[in-house]
C-alpha cells in the first residue's frame, strides 16, 4: 500500500542531513544489558551541536525550501533548537513559539541559535495553537513537526543506520508527536522484522490512547518531566500514520523515567533528558517481556539546566 512517508526521501535525506548529525554512535552496551537483563542496543543522538536527534528532520525539510521562506513553528525546545540551527546555517528567517513553562536551557539556546522565541501560554500545545494563528495571519510558513513528511523522513535515517548491519527483536521508540517514531518505524517496517514498540510517559497518554482508540483523545494538561514527547493534542495525519506501522505502545511512569536516566548516566556516561530514557524505562518495567531479546533504543536528546542535572542524576 501507498504510505505518507517515502523510503525514497528516508535515503535521499542521507545526502541532505549536515554529517554533524549523521552516523551518530550505536553499539551494544554490555553494562545496560546485563542491568536490563536483556541485549541492549542503543543509539546515541545527544553528541551534536543541539544535543538531539531534530536536526535530521530538521534539516532535510528545510533544504526543499527556498532560503526566502518566512517560518514559524512551535517547540517544546529540541526542534525549535534544530530549526534555528539549520535557518540560521541558510541565513532564514524563523520565529518558535513556546510555552512559558519551556526548559529554560532550550530557550536561550534558541535564542542563541538565532530564533526569534516567542512564549504563549502553558503548554506545547497552547503555544503551537497560538503559533497557527500567527501564521494564518501573517501568510508564514508554519512548520509542524509530526505533519511534515520530509521531517519525518529525515528522522527515519536513524533507523537506515541502527539496521544496517543488524536486526532486532523489539525497537523502542519514543513518542511524542510521532516525527521520530513513524521515520523510524517506516524504514524498520520495510527492512527488518523488528517490532515497533512506542513508548510515552504514562502522565502524557494523548498519541497512545488515541492510535488505540481509533480516533483523537485529547487532554487538559500533562503531567509529566519529559517534556520533549509531552503532547496532549495529537496529530491526524501522525495516527494515521502509526496505524500500520506500530505493533503496540507502552507507558511508562516518572519513577523509572528517572531510574533509567540515572542509569544511562552510570553505565553510559551519557545525560539524557526524560523523553530520551523512556526507551529504557519500558525495559525496566517490562523485564519479563523483553528478557534475552535483542532491543535497540534511541538516546535521542540530552537537553538538561544544570539544575535538573543536579536533582534528576
Amino acid at each position: 500500500m501507498n504510505h505518507r512517508l517515502s523510503l525514497e526521501s528516508i535515503q535521499r535525506a542521507m545526502t541532505t542531513i549536515p554529517t554533524e548529525f549523521l552516523h551518530t554512535p550505536q553499539f551494544e552496551s554490555a553494562a545496560l544489558s546485563e542491568a536490563l537483563a536483556c541485549q541492549l542496543t542503543v543509539k546515541i543522538e545527544t553528541l551534536n551541536p543541539i544535543r538531539s536527534f531534530k536536526g535530521r528532520g530538521a534539516s532535510h525539510f528545510v533544504a526543499s525550501l527556498e532560503r526566502s521562506a518566512k517560518l514559524i513553528c512551535a517547540s517544546a525546545g529540541n526542534f525549535g533548537q534544530a530549526m534555528a540551527y539549520v535557518c540560521g546555517s541558510r541565513g532564514m528567517s524563523l520565529t518558535v513559539y513556546a510555552a512559558h513553562t519551556a526548559n529554560p536551557l532550550k530557550l536561550e539556546r534558541m535564542r542563541a541559535l538565532g530564533a526569534n522565541v516567542v512564549l504563549h501560554g502553558e503548554d506545547f500545545d497552547a503555544a503551537k495553537l497560538e503559533a497557527k494563528k500567527i501564521a494564518l495571519k501573517t501568510g508564514a510558513y508554519m512548520v509542524e513537526d509530526g505533519l511534515e513528511p520530509l521531517i519525518s523522513e529525515g528522522a527515519g535515517t536513524m533507523a537506515l543506520e541502527l539496521l544496517a548491519n543488524q536486526d532486532f527483536d523489539a525497537l523502542l521508540i519514543p513518542l511524542g508527536n510521532g516525527a521520530m517514531l513513524n521515520g523510524v518505524a517506516r524504514w524498520a517496517k520495510a527492512h527488518s522484522s523488528a517490532k515497533i514498540i512506542a513508548v510515552q510517559a504514562a502522565g502524557a497518554p494523548a498519541m497512545l490512547e488515541s492510535w488505540r482508540a481509533g480516533q483523537i483523545v485529547t487532554h487538559e494538561a500533562i503531567t509529566t518531566i519529559a517534556d520533549g514527547i509531552g503532547v496532549r493534542v495529537p496529530i491526524r495525519e501522525a495516527l494515521e500514520d502509526m496505524k500500520t506501522l506500530v505493533d503496540d505502545g507502552l507507558t511508562v511512569s516518572e519513577e523509572s523515567i528517572l531510574k533509567a536516566m540515572k542509569l544511562i548516566h552510570q553505565h553510559l556516561g551519557v545525560v539524557s533528558e526524560p523523553s530520551g530514557a523512556v526507551g529504557i524505562a519500558a525495559l525496566l518495567e517490562h523485564p519479563q517481556r523483553f528478557a534475552t531479546k535483542r532491543v535497540a533504543t534511541v538516546i535521542c536528546g540530552g537537553n538538561l539546566t544544570p539544575e535538573q542535572m543536579r536533582q534528576w542524576l
